[in-house]
């Protein structure tokens, strides 16, 4: 059989974070009962007028402009008309001819390095209503219609299921960050069509290509995508013919259905939206927009690796979410400088722990970055020890307040006096005698237990190095 390659094309629709919907004043609170955030607009009334939410085209803009796009200072919007029950006034308001946002790209990673991901447009619309399925009837919700909602339409860069989910987590994170939205999968915040094909190697035309509709969870995109390679490899290997089609994902078969014979844009009759003005762009606004955005991930992460002297993975992890790289940088600029590596390892793993386990983000937990400098700075000043400081974290993640207070408040400082350590340090060793003789015996694993034994008569407090070194040197006399 002759090698096929894989072509993959994304269409990705996000919600974006605005109060109200994208022609009209309802709002847009998740969860409210079916059917009560609606107007005449949005349910597509005759007469009803749209207007054009401002914020929703500035959170657009801000997108491409993240995304490296070219913004289009003339824009404008059209109907694209189709009948169904989703979409009351039987067409759908979006951009067809003259969208805000043009090239630009995303930039993953890869087995065989870095690889961009060319972004053909970004297109403005509303959403449609949602349609719920019972047992015995079907329902649907207008809350969701009208819904502001931007499309990022991928050129067929994408070669595998891989690339695919590398390419939609990089999106997510980008527009996290720039705070256009919540990219909250399991809201429906962030949905995709999948486009797919084969073709033999050598053959340039790209093969007829299959649409997978309205996937909404990384896991379910993967899984679609593998078997839909899968099927399609079959289906010309044993000499078969690709229907250009829509399909559904029905994940508890773990396989794709046809739903209906693919449109083309013709289909849909786009026409000029005529209640809509074009939307015009200075040069001077769309430079305001651009001075409002965040630092990209990407840059972050170079930075904060030559600012803190952090490795790449830490760098990585930490800016894998906006809000932890937040919480390190002000932690690690309330510190004395150099100590960057020391607060990254206890965020990495005591804080990551208590925010595993407890299901919290950083912005839901009590502690503070200042509270955080505070204990690793009372660590690196030999106040308290590290056992210590690990047993005040939980505290202070649950209950908010500054370690200092605490540490004075409960006597917690760490015992570095040589003479009251000499005293610990001689009871440990009357008190084992066995231990001793293991150690002249050669069995060195005896000294720790012997410096366990010293920090449990000090409760804790005792310094541990210091300890470790008057064990040694009262052994070696032993000896």
């Amino acid at each position: 059989m002759s090698k096929y390659l894989v072509t993959i094309g994304l269409e990705t629709h996000v919600q974006l974070k605005t109060n109200t919907k994208m022609f009209c004043g309802c709002s847009l609170k998740f969860g409210a009962e079916p059917n009560t955030n609606v107007c005449p607009v949005c349910l597509g009334y005759p007469g009803a007028l749209p207007v054009i939410n401002r914020e929703a085209v500035k959170l657009t803009v801000m997108s491409g402009l993240m995304l490296g796009c070219d913004i289009s200072r003339h824009s404008t919007f059209d109907r694209k008309n189709y009948f169904y029950p989703d979409m009351a006034k039987d067409y759908q308001i979006s951009q067809q001819a003259r969208p805000l946002c043009l090239g630009g790209g995303v930039t993953i990673q890869t087995p065989a390095g870095a690889k961009r991901i060319r972004i053909n447009h970004i297109h403005l619309e509303e959403d449609a209503a949602k349609i719920n399925h019972y047992a015995r009837f079907s329902g649907v919700d207008f809350n969701r219609g009208g819904t502001p909602l931007m499309e990022i339409v991928s050129e067929p860069d994408l070669s595998s299921p891989d690339e695919a989910l590398a390419y939609l987590q990089a999106l997510k994170q980008i527009l996290v960050y720039a705070g256009v939205s919540d990219c909250n999968l399991e809201e429906g915040n962030m949905r995709s069509d999948v486009n797919i094909s084969v073709r033999p190697e050598g053959q340039e035309q790209l093969g007829t290509r299959t649409e997978i509709k309205n996937m909404n969870t990384f896991k379910g995109i993967d899984a679609a995508l593998e078997y839909e390679i899968a099927r399609q490899l079959a289906t010309v290997a044993r000499g078969g013919v690709i229907v250009q089609e829509t399909r559904r994902w029905e994940p508890d078969l773990g396989e794709t259905q046809p739903m209906r014979s693919k449109e083309n844009a013709h289909d849909y009759r786009y026409l000029p939206e005529p209640d809509l003005v074009p939307v015009a762009l200075t040069s001077e606004l769309i430079e305001a927009w651009r001075g409002q955005l965040p630092e990209a991930p990407s840059a972050r992460r170079e930075r904060m690796m030559a600012e803190y002297g952090i490795p790449e993975y830490d760098a990585g992890v930490l800016a894998d979410a906006k809000e932890n790289a937040d919480f390190f940088e002000a932690a690690a600029r309330a510190c004395a400088p150099g100590l960057g590596k020391t607060v990254s390892n206890w965020f990495m793993t005591e804080i990551m722990r208590l925010l595993s386990e407890t299901g919290k983000t950083v912005r839901e937990c009590a502690l503070t970055p200042e509270a955080l400098a505070e204990l690793v700075s009372l660590v690196e000043r030999r106040v308290i020890n590290g056992p210590t400081a690990k047993e005040l974290l939980p505290e202070l993640f649950r209950s908010g307040g500054m370690p200092g207070a605490l540490v004075k408040a409960r006597g917690l400082g760490q015992v570095s006096d040589t003479a009251a350590l000499e005293g610990f340090v001689e009871q440990a060793l009357a008190a084992n005698a066995k231990s001793v003789e293991d150690y002249k015996a050669g069995k060195k694993a005896a000294a720790g237990f012997l410096v366990g034994q010293v920090m449990k008569l000090s409760k804790g407090k005792a310094d541990p190095q210091l300890v470790g070194k008057l064990v040694a040197e009262k052994l070696a006399k032993l000896a």
